[in-house]
Protein backbone atom coordinates (compact mmCIF):
# COMPACT_ATOMS: atom_id res chain seq x y z
CA UNK A 1 0.00 0.00 0.00
CA UNK A 2 1.61 3.17 -0.34
CA UNK A 3 1.00 5.82 1.59
CA UNK A 4 3.08 8.64 0.05
CA UNK A 5 -0.05 9.84 -1.37
CA UNK A 6 -3.29 9.26 0.42
CA UNK A 7 -6.74 8.86 -0.72
CA UNK A 8 -8.73 12.11 0.54
CA UNK A 9 -12.31 11.69 1.70
CA UNK A 10 -14.86 13.21 0.23
CA UNK A 11 -18.53 13.87 -0.49
CA UNK A 12 -19.57 15.50 -4.19
CA UNK A 13 -19.49 18.69 -2.58
CA UNK A 14 -15.93 18.43 -2.26
CA UNK A 15 -14.70 16.78 -5.09
CA UNK A 16 -13.67 19.71 -7.16
CA UNK A 17 -11.08 20.67 -4.69
CA UNK A 18 -9.35 17.29 -5.43
CA UNK A 19 -9.50 16.68 -9.30
CA UNK A 20 -6.32 14.94 -10.10
CA UNK A 21 -6.12 13.62 -6.79
CA UNK A 22 -6.61 10.06 -5.21
CA UNK A 23 -10.29 10.03 -3.64
CA UNK A 24 -12.17 7.83 -1.46
CA UNK A 25 -16.04 8.18 -0.81
CA UNK A 26 -19.04 6.06 -0.65
CA UNK A 27 -21.54 6.84 -3.26
CA UNK A 28 -25.55 4.98 -3.54
CA UNK A 29 -26.07 2.84 -6.96
CA UNK A 30 -28.61 4.45 -9.44
CA UNK A 31 -27.56 2.92 -12.45
CA UNK A 32 -24.68 0.34 -13.18
CA UNK A 33 -23.44 -0.37 -16.32
CA UNK A 34 -19.87 -2.15 -18.05
CA UNK A 35 -18.36 0.89 -18.12
CA UNK A 36 -18.89 2.43 -14.84
CA UNK A 37 -22.02 3.72 -12.42
CA UNK A 38 -24.05 6.70 -11.98
CA UNK A 39 -24.62 7.52 -8.12
CA UNK A 40 -25.55 9.80 -5.41
CA UNK A 41 -23.33 10.78 -2.83
CA UNK A 42 -23.98 11.59 0.73
CA UNK A 43 -24.47 14.56 0.37
CA UNK A 44 -27.08 14.28 -2.98
CA UNK A 45 -24.53 15.18 -5.69
CA UNK A 46 -24.38 12.49 -8.46
CA UNK A 47 -21.58 11.36 -9.40
CA UNK A 48 -20.43 9.13 -12.55
CA UNK A 49 -17.90 6.59 -11.20
CA UNK A 50 -16.04 5.21 -14.66
CA UNK A 51 -13.54 1.83 -14.80
CA UNK A 52 -14.38 -1.63 -14.70
CA UNK A 53 -16.41 -2.50 -12.19
CA UNK A 54 -15.32 -5.49 -9.81
CA UNK A 55 -16.63 -9.29 -10.88
CA UNK A 56 -19.12 -9.30 -7.80
CA UNK A 57 -22.50 -7.63 -8.13
CA UNK A 58 -22.42 -4.52 -6.06
CA UNK A 59 -24.98 -3.62 -3.70
CA UNK A 60 -26.74 -0.48 -2.95
CA UNK A 61 -23.66 1.48 -1.54
CA UNK A 62 -20.44 1.38 -2.38
CA UNK A 63 -17.01 2.39 -1.40
CA UNK A 64 -14.86 4.05 -4.19
CA UNK A 65 -10.90 4.61 -4.37
CA UNK A 66 -10.07 6.28 -7.66
CA UNK A 67 -8.89 9.68 -9.44
CA UNK A 68 -11.32 12.49 -9.49
CA UNK A 69 -11.26 13.52 -12.75
CA UNK A 70 -13.98 16.76 -12.49
CA UNK A 71 -16.34 17.55 -9.86
CA UNK A 72 -18.56 14.89 -10.95
CA UNK A 73 -16.22 12.15 -12.46
CA UNK A 74 -13.84 9.59 -10.36
CA UNK A 75 -12.07 7.01 -12.48
CA UNK A 76 -12.47 3.97 -10.13
CA UNK A 77 -9.22 2.42 -9.14
CA UNK A 78 -10.97 0.42 -5.95
CA UNK A 79 -14.35 -0.71 -5.30
CA UNK A 80 -16.14 -2.52 -1.94
CA UNK A 81 -19.57 -3.18 -1.35
CA UNK A 82 -20.74 -1.31 1.90
CA UNK A 83 -24.07 -3.25 1.77
CA UNK A 84 -27.65 -2.11 1.21
CA UNK A 85 -27.94 0.15 4.50
CA UNK A 86 -26.03 2.95 4.84
CA UNK A 87 -26.48 5.70 7.33
CA UNK A 88 -25.19 8.69 4.99
CA UNK A 89 -25.63 11.67 7.44
CA UNK A 90 -22.67 10.31 9.62
CA UNK A 91 -20.34 9.91 6.76
CA UNK A 92 -21.47 13.75 5.86
CA UNK A 93 -21.41 14.88 9.51
CA UNK A 94 -17.85 13.35 9.54
CA UNK A 95 -16.44 15.21 6.10
CA UNK A 96 -17.72 18.02 7.67
CA UNK A 97 -16.17 17.70 10.97
CA UNK A 98 -12.70 16.95 8.70
CA UNK A 99 -13.34 20.52 7.36
CA UNK A 100 -13.25 22.75 9.97
CA UNK A 101 -10.50 24.52 11.13
CA UNK A 102 -8.81 23.41 14.22
CA UNK A 103 -8.97 26.23 17.01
Amino acid sequence: MDTSNPAVFVNGGLLHMYVGRQVWTVIQVIQSDTGGLTGKSTDDHQLVVKGSQPTFPLTTFVEVIGIADSDRFIRAEMWTNFGNTFVAFCFKEFLGALTMPFN
